[in-house]
């Protein structure tokens, strides 16, 4: 199988699609799975595991999520992609997420964030791209309002982070109102 990617100036954008995440389970060696998926503690790989197990996909919704690469090592450094995608409704929810400080505060997210977008809304046909987040995360709210995101309201009590139920900000951009570079 060949893995489709994206390139920027400093990263690779691997796509991981249900399809490619179902093969890699499938065909992969442990240590072969790892080293994909950057994955470096048997926590990580434990988590990577079940997700696979319990399924990623479901009915009228699915997922496509790339892996960060760092264009000149080609470490894994993060992740940015989609979950949550309702097919029929043309919408689904962005996430993102570097694994080491040291890629922070560099621009890599914007430039991430950016080639994940430009995909959603013209490889997706996306109409609308939804992000739930941390009041407290400064960065991912100013990442979010940099794409033209509106605040649209807080989902109160929406995830548990340790035990502990906090809300989510939701942010909503609709491909009208996308600005492609």
């Amino acid at each position: 199988m060949e893995f489709e990617t994206i390139t920027t100036d400093r990263l690779i954008l691997r796509k991981i699609t249900p399809e490619v995440h179902r093969f890699v389970h499938e065909t992969f060696s442990d240590e072969a799975l790892r080293a994909f998926f950057g994955i470096t503690s048997e926590k990580g790989f434990l988590r990577e595991q079940k997700m696979y197990t319990d399924g990623l996909t479901t009915f009228n919704k699915s997922f496509l999520w790339f892996h960060l690469l760092d264009k000149t090592s080609n470490a894994h450094i993060g992740w940015c992609g989609y979950h949550t995608w309702y097919v029929d409704h043309a919408r689904a929810e962005i996430g993102y997420g570097l694994y080491d400080d040291v890629y922070k505060e560099k621009g890599l997210m914007t430039e991430a964030m950016r080639a994940v977008l430009d995909f959603g809304f013209d490889g997706m046909k996306l109409n609308r791209v939804e992000a739930l987040i941390a009041d407290y995360n400064i960065p991912s709210l100013k990442l979010a309002e940099r794409f033209g995101f509106r605040k649209e309201g807080v989902l109160r009590g929406h995830y548990f982070v340790d035990g502990v139920a906090e809300d989510s900000v939701v942010f909503g951009l609709l491909a009208s109102e996308y600005k492609r570079s």
